[in-house]
């Protein structure tokens, strides 16, 4: 059977993170917490497997990500604008308590996830997983055979996981989004997505690695040393169930609407 083995990867934290905003499209680069995170993910990723392709969503703080595990890997990194993020428009730079305040009607279309609201100059839930599925099936299709890792945010992978699980739109979440967890798929031309892994976590545990490999921040033009084409873990807690505490964190997120800004229980 042909495959293409799916290596999903939430960016490392933002300050936005951390404060819960809205980040969508707003170009937000990594703080110093989702540096180290880069750093010990770049470490674990390239001293488990051969990497055959980098793909990134453009926007900084996932490509700031992308580049930690190249300079590891010795890969290039892809830019991918069909892995960004879903856009919210006006609600960007808010917390979701500040959108409920301005706007409580659209917040509670929001808060029980309608596929079809969207904020003024953002995209519905329809658009964006018509926008990830597509995305995704197209690079599957042109890298059978190889293993590819996606560097991206936590609303793709939360369409990811439902994507590869069955699961609906509209179904509350029940896993985690982890920054710089690793989430493993399976691609195949006749059958699309298949979980493998989520949330494999542990990497982050281990001592710092930020010394064996360069701030992704440090280059401006997002190149680095490396060309830009243009153009093993287990499975975790969060497959199969979370703690009780991250339950009721993950609860208050699906609340707070899963595109909020902030998709880890800890961020």
């Amino acid at each position: 059977m042909q495959l293409t083995r799916v290596t999903a990867i939430r960016h490392g934290e933002t300050a936005w993170n951390a404060e819960r905003r809205v980040q969508g499209h707003t170009d937000i680069g990594l703080s110093a917490t989702g540096r180290e995170q880069a750093a010990r993910l770049a470490w674990a990723l390239a001293g488990r497997e051969r990497i055959d392709a980098i793909y990134s969503s453009d926007l900084a703080r996932a490509f700031e990500t992308a580049r930690a595990i190249a300079a590891a890997a010795n890969v290039a990194v892809r830019p991918e604008t069909g892995l960004r993020e879903r856009s919210f428009g006006r609600a960007e730079g808010l917390t979701f308590d500040d959108f409920s305040r301005r706007w409580p009607d659209e917040a509670e279309r929001w808060r029980r996830r309608d596929p079809h609201w969207r904020s003024d100059g953002g995209e519905s839930l329809l658009q964006f997983w018509e926008r990830i599925t597509g995305a995704v099936h197209r690079l599957g299709a042109q890298n059978l055979g190889k293993h590819v890792v996606l560097v991206t945010h936590g609303g793709v992978l939360d369409v990811l996981y439902r994507a590869a699980t069955g699961l609906g739109l509209q179904d509350a979440r029940t896993w985690q989004l982890g920054n710089c967890a690793i989430n493993r798929l399976l691609w195949t031309p006749d059958s699309g997505l298949s979980l493998i892994g989520w949330a494999d976590d542990g990497h982050l545990q281990q001592p710092a690695a930020a010394d064996h490999f360069p701030d992704p921040s440090s280059d401006p033009d997002r190149s680095g040393a490396l060309p830009v084409y243009h153009g093993a873990g287990g499975l975790a807690a969060g497959l199969t169930g979370l703690s009780s505490k991250a339950m009721l964190d993950a609860a208050e997120e699906e609340r707070a609407g899963d595109d909020a800004g902030a998709y880890s229980a800890s961020p």
